[in-house]
């Protein structure tokens, strides 16, 4: 089908970067291009070697940048085309890489097509977007918006009413609908040339590669699937031509499918994938009434949760894709709340242990890293409702306002945590046991012990309903890492088979683990809150 893939992808470790609250250079309270240059050395410490941008173009913020009014121009709170460029060259020089959010399925309603698209029936860009022939028009079961627009129809959106949905066609198109066109259309085509340019406009300029926004959302109808994998094979098919070192990430939210469709990677998250949001999710660190709420997490004390409906489904994708491309296993991102999610700050080492040493591609959220909480009550930010609790400003050091901006602390973008015991950048670098360097040096055991890797063998090896702990295997020919993790209140023991038990090293250990081995079966205890990772490899003990 695709003949290669890029040649950093095999190693990639990527840090998420939502730039409003980064770190702010110009002092007017928000994040900025520059900062993010400026803590590109900090990132590439993490052992990270590519950065996610959210989206960072010209927009009217009603969605926080995911309304686009120009695909090709940097928001000027963020900077310019130029600082862009510089950070592209900056991360280079350190082997590093930059993909951006490509918000593929809808603009806003302020971007010049949709503009010119309102007017009437007869503008150059009339079908750039779903529009019904008149109003009053059925529509189906999609979301449109009415009496917006001079034009005589409705025109669908994707999310927000501020969000017009680009068409890339239906399949099949209704006769039912006479305003639905195939996806074979000129018209249509059009739409999925002006995508190409854009991609092409960042890519010739140093761009790594890009997210995809709610990327099975392009094409409607109810055979919509087959005609997406045409679309994406067609796209990645010309970047393996022409950009052969870019990569493709999706918001898909299954691995099977969107790999298949022609992505390198897909997060296994959302609520399409409620395995990931019940270990990390429960009723009391939940953002809504929602289906990320539901239940009780596997990562809180109270010992109630399930890490099987996760594992069952995580080993389903890695079966289909094998070979062909990569979960993306996240610690949190901008729409799901922190990873901490009100715990012990010492209990997050479990869940980073547990996670990022998953098969995969590895998701750091920025903040995640030190144990930045989930912040309540801050109401809607740029259309973020709840999900603001997951976006405050990062918190660089313990000063007033946490090294982040030198506006006063009442202009930046969102407040900060107003926690007396928020952790920070600074404080934890010279803690040698803070979750700053475990984050660290777990990332770097991927890097060093082959087993460890995006690409590594993946066995289960304990894991029952509604019990702890949970214990996996990574192999390869001659490595091996062995994860065991009991986030529960209690102390548990499970044994397993584990072939070369002896050759197995501690490498990072909570105290009073105990591994050992007797006629074949192995036995681990943990105490409550702990984890365990052992090697069998060749890994220097961090300095």
């Amino acid at each position: 089908m695709f003949t290669r893939e890029p040649s950093w992808l095999k190693d990639a470790i990527i840090y998420e970067i939502y730039p409003q609250t980064f770190f702010d250079t110009n002092g007017d309270g928000i994040g900025d291009l520059p900062g993010v240059i400026e803590k590109l050395d900090y990132i590439k410490s993490l052992n990270a070697n590519a950065i996610w941008l959210n989206p960072c173009f010209v927009s009217p913020f009603q969605d926080a940048g995911y309304d686009v009014a120009d695909y090709c121009q940097v928001a000027p709170r963020y900077g310019t085309n130029d600082d862009m460029k510089r950070l592209f060259e900056e991360a280079h020089k350190r082997g590093m890489h930059v993909l951006l959010d490509l918000v593929a399925g809808h603009t806003s309603i302020q971007h010049p097509w949709f503009l010119d698209s309102q007017k009437d029936k007869t503008n150059p860009h009339k079908n750039f977007y779903v529009w019904t022939d008149e109003w009053l028009q059925s529509t189906g079961r999609y979301r449109f918006v009415s009496g917006y627009a001079p034009r005589d129809g409705y025109f669908m959106i994707n999310f927000f009413f501020c969000q017009p949905a680009l068409n890339f066609g239906f399949a099949p198109a209704d006769p039912e609908f006479p305003w639905q066109l195939p996806t074979d259309h000129p018209e249509v085509l059009k739409v999925r040339e002006a995508l190409r340019e854009v991609m092409k406009f960042w890519l010739d300029m140093g761009c790594d590669g890009f997210r995809v926004d709610m990327a099975a959302s392009l094409i409607k109808g109810p055979n919509a699937h087959e005609e997406l994998v045409k679309l994406w094979h067609d796209y990645r098919g010309w970047l393996e031509k022409e950009y052969p070192e870019a990569i493709l990430v999706s918001e898909w939210c299954l691995p099977r499918a969107a790999i298949s469709a022609g992505f390198n990677v897909d997060f296994m998250a959302h609520a399409c994938e409620s395995g990931y949001t019940l270990l990390f999710r429960s009723e009391k660190n939940r953002i809504s009434n929602s289906a990320f709420a539901n239940g009780h997490s596997f990562f809180d004390r109270e010992g109630l949760g399930d890490a099987t409906p996760f594992l069952q489904q995580f080993q389903n994708h890695l079966k289909s894709i094998k070979g062909s491309g990569y979960v993306g296993l996240i610690t949190g991102n901008h729409d799901l709340g922190r990873l901490r999610g009100g715990r012990p700050i010492e209990d997050v080492k479990e869940a980073i242990a547990f996670m990022m040493l998953l098969p995969g591609v590895p998701f750091v959220y920025a903040g995640d890293e030190i144990g930045m909480d989930n912040v309540y009550g801050l109401g809607n930010k740029e259309g973020s409702y709840n999900r603001s609790v997951a976006r405050t400003p990062i918190q660089w050091d313990a000063t007033e306002k946490a090294g982040f901006s030198t506006a006063p602390v009442e202009n930046f973008y969102l407040p900060l945590d107003p926690s007396k015991d928020r952790p920070d950048v600074a404080s934890q670098e010279s803690d040698p046991n803070s979750l700053l360097n475990f984050t660290r040096n777990i990332l770097a055991l991927r890097k060093e012990c082959p087993a460890a890797g995006n690409a590594g063998d993946f066995r289960v090896l304990f894991a029952e309903e509604k019990a702890y702990p949970v214990v996996y295997g990574r192999r390869t020919a001659d490595s091996g890492v062995l994860v065991a993790v009991n986030p529960s209140g209690k102390a548990v023991k499970a044994s397993f088979g584990l072939e070369d038990c002896a050759k197995y090293h501690a490498k990072y250990v909570s105290q009073g683990v105990k591994l050992s081995s007797r006629e074949g079966v192995t036995e681990i205890e943990m105490p409550p809150a702990s984890y365990a990772v052992y090697t069998m490899c060749n890994v220097a003990s961090p300095q």
